[in-house]
């Protein structure tokens, strides 16, 4: 048990929030996997400043995800404030946290947000202080290593943020140039660490129970981020937190991962309508069947299918015929 601000967290797992991904179905998928805290995708501040239906419809979510933390991304410090307070009111999240980490192109470059923020500490500041005194709920921030190689400043961003007043900070070793490529650094996680009181959380490069206790050891940091990792691998999360007590853990079979497959696109179907479901599905296909037997005939059909009721058709005579192979 470790806490940020007075929200207590059972374990030291915490789910990324991944844009397009980390919606209610998934998270809740998340969440019976056993995850300590979980982050809900993005919003950007000025779409709901704005009102956007689709932005606000993003913001739902159910009291058994908790607890959660609603992530918000933006560039405007009154934007920001105005955001967090309709968030805190309306959606009533666990957390806020602010964006200082997205580094693709349409929100670091274009909007001059997420990452780009690492460029000017002041602002970061500025941006901080503001959401800190806005706010009831603790306010996290998750950054970067930095903005490139040259410009490495992960510890002193910590650093202002804690000072702003942030209950915690997530850091990703990766800088904003690498993207998702190349490999993160954890000594950055660990400078953080060294250089800061309130709790810090690893992210990056986490894809087994193992690496994710080598990255607390290696660092000392209070809890380990996984993202991608755990993308068709939920499992992942459950593991994790097994091997982390000490506890022996199992890999899915075949089947769990065409059941599970199943059951997320029914969860998705309960929350989106089905056109917006079956386009969804379709990646999950991808990394819930990746490595399974026959499975390149199965996503090229499901990624013609406009129904769900075919799709789940096709993953049902599947299971079956993986079943029929396992009894020869």
């Amino acid at each position: 048990m470790w806490k940020i601000g007075n929200v207590e967290i059972d374990n030291r797992v915490v789910l990324a929030p991944m844009a397009g991904i980390c919606n209610s179905a998934y998270r809740k998928i998340i969440k019976e996997m056993g995850c300590g805290l979980i982050y809900a995708e993005m919003v950007s501040d000025k779409a709901i400043c704005y009102d956007n239906k689709k932005t606000i419809d993003m913001l739902y979510m159910e009291d058994v995800e908790r607890p959660i933390v609603q992530q918000i991304f933006g560039s405007d410090v009154d934007s920001f404030v105005e955001a967090a307070r309709y968030i805190e009111k309306n959606m009533k999240p666990d957390i806020i946290d602010i964006n200082m980490g997205c580094p693709v192109p349409k929100v670091a470059l274009r909007a001059q947000a997420g990452s780009a923020l690492l460029k000017d500490p002041n602002k970061v500041k500025e941006i901080v202080s503001a959401v800190v005194k806005a706010v009831k709920c603790p306010v996290t921030v998750k950054i970067r290593s930095g903005w490139d190689a040259n410009h490495i400043n992960a510890v002193e961003i910590a650093k202002v943020c804690e000072e702003a007043g942030v209950s915690a900070i997530c850091v990703h070793g990766r800088t904003r140039s690498q993207g998702y490529s190349g490999k993160a650094d954890w000594n950055i996680i660990r400078d953080v660490k060294n250089n800061v009181k309130i709790p810090v959380i690893g992210n990056g490069d986490v894809t087994s129970p193992e690496k994710a206790k080598e990255m607390l050891d290696f660092t000392g940091c209070d809890a380990v981020m996984i993202g991608r990792g755990a993308l068709g691998n939920p499992w992942l999360i459950r593991n994790t937190v097994l091997y982390l007590e000490g506890k022996p853990y199992k890999l899915p079979t075949d089947i769990d991962k065409v059941n599970m497959c199943i059951k997320h696109l029914k969860m998705l179907a309960d929350l989106k309508d089905e056109k917006r479901a079956v386009l969804e599905i379709r990646s999950h296909v991808s990394w819930y069947l990746k490595g399974v037997k026959g499975n390149s005939e199965i996503k090229n059909k499901i990624y013609k299918m406009t129904k769900l009721c075919d799709i789940l058709q096709v993953l049902e005579k599947f299971k079956e015929d993986l079943n029929e192979e396992k009894c020869l």
